[in-house]
């Protein structure tokens, strides 16, 4: 992101009025590669490729903020790598980490992973360290220190039916692993923000708890979480959850989010009276079935409807439901540019 950009951001943090309304979307390898041009495979494997397919993006729509904005990532995978999970790469598809627990009792012979030295961590740094005199000679700076959540790391571990059935089997093995996976958060997000100066956001994204009700989100998402945004002293605090938000919303200005990006079933005037209008939104048009599906017409519609829904812009960054979905062409992109501006 640019310095004229991290302030719009702030701005709207803040609770600012802007005289037009930002727009954001979070960018990854299920977008970002192939509207380049590029396999995934490649993205992940040739350096120069993954940052000029960066470069590309934010030299073809400027006025966009891209969050993270160059996400060094290896899709799934970073994260559950560093605890032994087999990774399985596909040339033109995301990659997968296999589960490694098929017992709760194996969580006890658990360790915390070190983000130096361990799995695809390493790699996420040098990649950034590598790109960065590039980055800033563009105007950016690398801004936000990314994980997968709690919640999401323990069910590619575990596996969702298991994870899930521990809840109620094995509250107290899940809570360990839990806690070990949120002792090797913290110290990735501080090894990020130590190596980069210039990060002052920290971006979470976890889609589990959404899918857990209000007593299992307080018990086993809400504690791990809450220590994971007081990792480093930061001014951006974002979350993203694109599974139902209704459980999570409440809370997210308690545990200290102050950026949300949510699931599209939920409209901004719901999700800012769920949020008690604390939390900045980043959404809200359906990311599948219009930003990438629709034509031009249908995703200037779907700009319009989400806009007439709120009275106040305040705390509202113009984005999708989610992160940018796979196959959205150029043209929908301009077209959600041009809605906005109207």
């Amino acid at each position: 992101m640019t310095q004229e950009q991290w302030k719009t951001l702030l701005a709207v943090i803040d609770g600012q009025k802007l005289d037009t309304l930002p727009i954001g979307f979070i960018i990854d390898s299920p977008w970002l590669p192939n509207w380049a041009g590029l396999t995934i495979k490649e993205y992940y494997d040739t350096e120069p490729k993954w940052l000029d397919a960066n470069l590309k993006a934010l030299q073809t729509f400027p006025d966009i903020m891209f969050l993270p904005g160059f996400w060094s990532e290896y899709g799934m995978c970073t994260e559950p790598s560093a605890f032994g999970s087999k990774c399985v790469w596909q040339e033109n598809d995301l990659p997968f980490a296999e589960t490694i627990i098929t017992d709760v009792a194996q969580i006890k012979d658990l360790k915390t992973p070190d983000p130096l030295t361990d799995g695809l961590a390493p790699q996420v740094i040098e990649r950034l360290m590598n790109c960065q005199p590039r980055i800033q000679a563009e105007g950016h700076e690398i801004r936000f220190a990314v994980s997968r959540g709690p919640l999401n790391l323990a069910t590619f571990l575990m596996g969702n039916t298991e994870f899930f059935t521990g809840l109620y089997t094995g509250p107290e093995a899940i809570c360990d692993l839990l806690e070990i996976i949120t002792d090797y958060t913290v110290k990735w997000i501080q090894l990020q923000v130590r190596t980069f100066p210039t990060i002052d956001g920290i971006f979470v994204l976890d889609d589990i708890v959404g899918f857990i009700n209000d007593e299992c989100f307080q018990q086993f998402a809400k504690p791990y979480l809450a220590r994971i945004y007081q990792a480093a002293d930061v001014s951006v605090r974002f979350f993203h959850n694109d599974a139902p938000g209704m459980v999570c919303a409440p809370h997210l200005d308690g545990i200290g989010v102050n950026l949300f990006n949510f699931g599209f079933e939920h409209g901004l005037a719901e999700m800012r009276e769920l949020t008690g209008g604390k939390v900045t939104l980043l959404g809200n048009i359906p990311p599948r079935d219009v930003l990438a599906a629709g034509s031009p017409a249908d995703v200037e519609a779907s700009v319009q409807k989400a806009l007439a829904s709120v009275d106040d812009p305040t705390r509202i960054i113009l984005s999708c439901g989610g992160g940018m979905p796979p196959n959205v062409p150029t043209e929908n992109i301009q077209a959600f540019q041009t809605a906005a501006r109207s």
